[in-house]
């Protein structure tokens, strides 16, 4: 049986579109015929679960009962875990996965174990990328910079920048372009995933009315997030190989 992959995405920051890459990855998956289920750390409310509530469950990382339901159940027949962790828990997050010894059963290659670690513009952002590496051993680790509530990173130059990224050994970098504010704020509206708008459905896949308009900005925009994972080999993290299926599939939209 193929070994279990579990993403982490979260930032010490908050603000930072965490749960904008997390819908993104999800919709990624799926277009790529992934088994993934997801879980929402930012307890009560929930903001992953609202955009994708049948394979979302709402927990508290710092519970030692929803720790088990997430890593007690790997081997449920799902291929890919995706954590959405709530602003300012990452680095604490990380530090109760090593506690529970998920750390070293990823360093011994019995899990497949990946971060996306959404940057924010400022230095103190950058210094978050000292302290989660030294989690880091015997995962896939991707900093990424997400463009989509137009963030400028005008607070640090590209040097400085440098200056952290070659601390860590074998990090890969990733973009996440803006999006039109129109087409996001609707997307948001419609509670809907991205996919499901481009495709013009509702909650439930009923034909919806969304405009063409919007749903061509949010068609084009994935498949430029896509075409990131598609080059970062992201399906290779479940023994698949990247073909850029999911791209296709987000620039047509038309089911």
């Amino acid at each position: 049986m193929a070994k279990p992959v579990v993403i982490v995405v979260g930032a010490d920051k908050g603000g930072v579109g965490k749960t904008t890459v997390s819908r993104t990855l999800l919709d990624y998956f799926s277009a790529n015929n992934v088994p993934t289920r997801a879980f929402d750390t930012e307890s009560p409310r929930g903001t992953l679960m609202r955009f994708h509530p049948d394979i979302t469950e709402i927990v508290d990382m710092t519970t030692t009962s929803d720790q088990m339901k997430i890593f007690d159940t790997l081997n449920a027949g799902t291929s890919v875990t995706v954590i959405d962790v709530r602003a300012g828990l990452l680095s604490p997050a990380l530090a109760s996965l090593r506690d529970i010894g998920f750390l070293d059963a990823a360093k011994s290659g019995q899990i497949t174990f990946a971060v996306f670690h959404i940057l924010g513009p400022s230095i103190a952002s950058l210094d978050e990328i000292a302290e989660t590496a030294n989690f880091m051993q015997g995962a896939k680790y991707y900093l990424v910079k997400n463009f989509i509530n137009d963030t400028q990173f005008f607070q640090w130059d590209q040097a400085t920048y440098n200056s952290y990224f070659h601390r860590i050994k074998d990090a890969t970098e990733l973009t996440i372009p803006k999006l039109n504010e129109m087409a996001y704020e609707q997307v948001e509206v419609s509670s809907v995933p991205f996919l499901k708008f481009v495709a013009n459905k509702g909650k439930d896949d009923e034909a919806a009315n969304y405009s063409f308009v919007l749903r061509g900005y949010v068609r084009h925009w994935l498949a430029n997030v896509w075409s990131e994972f598609d080059r970062i080999k992201l399906t290779d993290l479940v023994g698949g190989s990247s073909s850029g299926g999911g791209k296709s599939s987000a620039r047509s939209g038309e089911k």
